[in-house]
């Protein structure tokens, strides 16, 4: 038995460009990413959709017992059903998630935690109302900096002990856009997309948007829960305090042509003109200009499909003249403020961002 005990004596982790981890290969058995020729749906089917749960998913009955307590620097604390949520304006939107550490297990010096690779992205059809109708009706008192959101998801990381909560700048929680929702693909959320509520904070990465929503509170000073100030920093040492992480870099992934090898996913396809699909998207709402594939590392544009939600992902597609023998496919995106995809990502200590393009190997015969 060993004497490592994450609770009374946890040990630091620390990047590693080693063999992965048992502890890393029990996380990505038990979270998901999209499969990739799963970006053909315009909305991901709700299965599908890319899943990362902190500690456990809650046992939650039904949302006739459940309640949401909003409290802290408001004029009229309160409780509220999902049922007095529901009784507020509904609007439904078409939103883009992608998790912060999409692509961790591609940097050459990883951090053991998630070993994404390219998945951990999906687009849901959200309904619920925004959040300002909550925070109105509560009264936010002037001088409140932030909202901040927990949920009953508890845990403990790096010997901390914690319910997962996160904040908003006050301003951006009372806007149109950020939404609590009840509903995803016009069904009822499921037990693990945080049913009966969550957040969806649009055009961020996926952290912000906290599921399995308990508690709504306005407070005078920053928030300072373990995932907010704990973790989701940009950084490149342990010592420097970082970036924190809010909207999605600008990214793109494509289908996989062909059929794949089964155990190193490389693609087999036939000579000739094979159709190259798959979507691109940015955070911040900022839209998508420019797509471009790479066959052999030679660029060409790619063609781009009718512009989405403003939050959603866009399709784009490209005729690729497919001739005998090895070759290596890519692609990048471009948005309108002119953010390019690298060519290889800018390294985290955490393993976030990473927004490199990708990389596809493919087999003509």
């Amino acid at each position: 038995m060993s004497d490592y005990n994450p609770f009374t004596n946890p040990a630091p982790r620390q990047p590693t460009d080693g063999p992965y981890f048992r502890e890393e290969v029990a996380l990505s058995n038990r979270n998901h990413g999209v499969a990739l020729e799963m970006l053909r749906h315009d909305v991901t089917p709700i299965g599908m959709h890319y899943l990362l749960i902190h500690f456990d998913i809650p046992y939650i009955p039904t949302e006739a017992e459940w309640r949401i307590d909003v409290g802290g620097e408001v004029a009229r604390p309160m409780t509220l059903t999902v049922a007095d949520i529901k009784a507020l304006p509904v609007r439904t939107m078409r939103v883009t998630l992608e998790c912060a550490g999409n692509g961790r297990g591609l940097f050459p010096q990883r951090m053991p935690s998630m070993p994404w690779l390219s998945e951990a992205v999906g687009t849901g059809e959200w309904t619920g109302t925004p959040l300002r109708h909550v925070l109105e009706r509560a009264g936010v008192k002037p001088g409140t900096v932030e909202i901040a959101f927990e949920s009953v998801d508890r845990g403990s990381d790096r010997g901390n002990e914690h319910t997962y909560g996160r904040s908003l700048k006050t301003d951006l929680a009372m806007s149109e856009d950020v939404m609590l929702v009840w509903a995803m693909n016009g069904l009822p959320l499921q037990p693990q997309h945080g049913f009966p509520l969550r957040l969806i904070v649009p055009g961020w990465y996926g952290m912000a948007s906290v599921k399995w929503l308990r508690t709504i509170t306005a407070l005078k000073s920053p928030y300072q829960g373990h995932q907010q100030v704990g973790t989701y920093h940009f950084k490149k040492t342990a010592e420097e305090k970082g970036i924190p992480i809010t909207h999605m870099r600008v990214k793109s992934l494509m289908v996989p042509p062909g059929i794949p090898d089964w155990y190193t996913r490389q693609r087999l396809v036939e000579q000739g003109p094979v159709e190259i699909f798959g979507r691109a998207w940015s955070g911040g709402a900022v839209p998508i200009a420019k797509v471009e594939v790479a066959v052999d590392g030679r660029w060409h544009e790619a063609t781009l499909d009718p512009a989405a939600d403003k939050y959603a992902w866009r399709g784009w597609r490209f005729t690729w003249k497919a001739e005998p023998g090895e070759h290596q496919l890519m692609c990048r995106a471009t948005d309108a403020n002119g953010a390019v995809q690298p060519m290889e990502a800018d390294y985290d200590r955490g393993g976030f961002g990473n927004n490199a393009v990708q990389r596809v190997l493919v087999t003509v015969r």
